[in-house]
């Protein structure tokens, strides 16, 4: 991967979401052309004694109507981790995934959650544009100047 710009889909997932509790599935990824995907979830403030964690799904059906916990992929988030950041990388063995935010007991914010799909099988791969506004990489030789 030369850099993540050209070799790397990068999709929002989660949308912020304001304190609560129960499940926050993100949207599908179809993993057609790439073979790992890394979930960088975001949280905001987290209330003391809230239970919050993220996990993986995957599943055969566009839809993950069959969606199923990717085995040892759960990740507590204690609540003392107010403002700080989750990454979950999988490499998951059907074509569709999600990740999973849960909030029990007590509020969690979620700020966002992006998906990162990477070990394209072609490249340039083209970011989700609905999620995306853009992306640009500039190495070593762009020198300095205006901006």
């Amino acid at each position: 991967m030369e850099n993540l710009t050209k070799a790397a889909k990068l999709t929002r997932v989660i949308n912020a979401t304001a304190a609560g509790t129960g499940d926050i599935n993100g949207s599908i990824i179809d993993m057609k052309g790439f073979d790992a995907v890394t979930f960088i979830v975001g949280f905001g403030a987290i209330t003391a004694g809230a239970l919050t964690s993220i996990k993986a799904q995957h599943g055969s059906a566009s839809d993950l109507s069959d969606a199923a916990d990717i085995k040892a992929t759960l990740i507590s988030v204690a609540d003392t981790d107010d403002n700080k950041l989750v990454a979950l990388e999988i490499e998951p063995t059907e074509r569709y995934c999600r990740v999973v935010v849960s909030r029990g007991t007590a509020n969690a914010v979620v700020d966002f959650a992006t998906a990162q799909q990477t070990k394209a099988h072609s490249e340039p791969v083209t970011h989700d544009a609905s999620t995306v506004i853009g992306s640009e990489y500039h190495g070593p030789s762009a020198g300095e100047g205006v901006a």
